[in-house]
């Protein structure tokens, strides 16, 4: 069977006809080669050897250049990639920084809070207006003036005169680089802006009381446009000079910067103003209590938390440090907490809620120069020193009849200063207790007498100049009546003192 297949097979390839158009195929062929060479002839004579020659390198150069051109796709493909990253990361930043300065605006709700509780009743409407006016001055005094004269590079002094009232659109005039490799100008001036509100709601509870609201108004627009502008641009400009020096004066997030700042100005209307009536009489310290320790304390926890935005945000970057600085932030907080309820017990007794509040924001303002930079040991011991300090700053400046309702000076002043000098003590790299060296020491005291020294005169200039035109302190009629009634016109609590009254009538005649 397999042969007879393969027979018929044969015979069909091998028949007259299939062996005719073989025949054609193969003539077709060697036509075809014939051709083939006919051309290579022609072209052999046509073109000299070195032009044939080319032929192979022309092939090499176009494949080397189509490799070339596919290794700078590549290039572009890589470039574009890191652009989206960064462009990601300076998102991340904007928004994380703009978090922060949220926190940071809010916590004006806790200056109001603290200092409305710690004074009393008749001066609570005042107060929760300049509490909340500063915010609004600073914004308008920082944003037409403020802002440029820091951060402007300028000279080591002060900043350039460019760029008032954010009419540049140049990074470069605020000192940054542009985005997304910093941030944009927006986000900047709103995180700063809270800053110099805080500088100076600082000065607020220590003239509680007895300072004209108008005063106190004109005051904290000339302190944010001018001089903390200034002594701001000497640390946190590219170009100040205490930022120049051979090892920079260091204040991470403002212990001098806005707290001292912020306390010697306080502490120098404190003393043009006066003592209030009644607060030291025939040689002794009467104590003027606070008319709601509930709202003092709610105060107290608005802060704390709004600082987690005050120096984390100070980072300018959603980076790995921001948890680093929380962390040492809490630490400093809580040990200061404990160490003042300790003293306060021990000196008087009882512990003081007063002191507990105070001593918790006196470890805030102690760690805020150092937070990145020192170990959390070393966090502990700042703010159990800050503590211990700020219970018995208070008894001093009572002693010497200097009238601060609200604690302010000791708590921003004189623990802003604590806080500043001990960075030269522990911070990590080139502290004097880590390894010896006094340079960084030596950097942060003259940067605190020097800042501390402007400031004050600076302060005294505003505040006596005020004095001598419009006047800074309200009447003696006034003062008893309460501010709420002779500043504002209005109370607080209306009729709440009418019917508490009312009920202790009742309640003693019933007895």
């Amino acid at each position: 069977m397999f042969r007879l297949k393969f027979q018929n097979s044969f015979h069909q390839q091998h028949s007259p006809k299939n062996r005719k158009r073989l025949n054609d195929q193969g003539a077709s062929l060697d036509l075809w080669y014939a051709g083939y060479l006919k051309l290579l002839k022609t072209l052999t004579k046509s073109f000299s050897p070195y032009w044939l020659a080319c032929i192979p390198l022309a092939a090499l150069i176009v494949l080397a250049w189509h490799s070339a051109a596919s290794a700078q796709d590549a290039i572009e493909l890589i470039e574009i990639e890191d652009l989206g990253v960064q462009q990601v990361q300076g998102i991340v930043n904007t928004l994380f920084v703009l978090i922060a300065a949220v926190l940071v605006i809010f916590m004006n709700a806790g200056f109001g809070m603290l200092e409305t509780g710690f004074c009393r009743q008749k001066n609570a409407v005042n107060i929760l207006s300049k509490n909340l006016i500063v915010f609004a001055i600073a914004t308008i005094a920082f944003w037409a003036i403020g802002f440029s004269l820091m951060f402007n590079p300028g000279n080591s002094f002060i900043g350039g005169m460019g760029g008032f009232f954010l009419s540049s659109t140049d990074p470069i005039t605020y000192g940054l680089d542009p985005f997304p490799a910093g941030l944009p100008i927006s986000v900047f001036f709103l995180f700063q802006a809270a800053f110099a509100g805080t500088a100076a709601t600082i000065v607020s509870g220590a003239v509680a009381e007895r300072v004209k609201f108008g005063s106190f108004v004109i005051f904290s627009t000339l302190l944010v446009a001018i001089s903390y502008a200034i002594t701001g641009h000497w640390v946190w400009s590219s170009s100040g000079w205490l930022a120049i020096l051979d090892t920079p004066f260091s204040d991470f997030a403002g212990s001098t910067v806005v707290h001292s700042v912020g306390g010697w100005s306080a502490l120098m209307g404190a003393v043009i103003l006066g003592p209030r009536l009644g607060k030291y009489k025939d040689g002794e310290i009467r104590a003027i209590p606070g008319h709601n320790m509930s709202i003092a304390t709610l105060g107290c926890l608005i802060l704390w938390i709004g600082w987690f935005g005050f120096n984390p945000g100070s980072e300018l970057a959603a980076d790995e440090k921001i948890a680093y600085i929380a962390l040492t932030t809490n630490l400093a907080a809580a040990a200061a907490g404990i160490s003042a309820t300790l003293t306060s017990w021990l000196k008087n007794g009882k512990p003081d809620l007063s002191m507990i509040i105070n001593g918790i924001l006196a470890g805030l303002v102690a760690i805020t120069a150092g937070c990145a930079s020192v170990s959390y040991t070393s966090a502990v011991i700042i703010g159990a020193i800050a503590g211990f300090i700020v219970v018995c700053s208070v008894s001093f400046f009572d002693s010497i009849k200097i009238d601060d309702p609200v604690g302010a000076i000791s708590v921003h002043l004189v623990n802003g200063v604590w806080g500043t000098f001990a960075v030269g003590l522990f911070t990590i790299d080139g502290g004097f207790f880590v390894d010896g060296s006094v340079a960084q020491l030596l950097s942060q005291i003259i940067g605190i007498i020097l800042i501390g020294s402007f400031t004050v005169v600076m302060s005294s200039i505003f505040w006596l100049i005020l004095k001598l035109s419009i006047g800074i302190r309200v009447t003696p009629e006034e003062e008893i009546e309460g501010l709420d009634i002779s500043e504002h016109g209005m109370e607080a609590y209306s009729g709440f003192a009418k019917e508490a009254s009312s009920m202790d009538s009742i309640g003693n005649g019933l007895g």
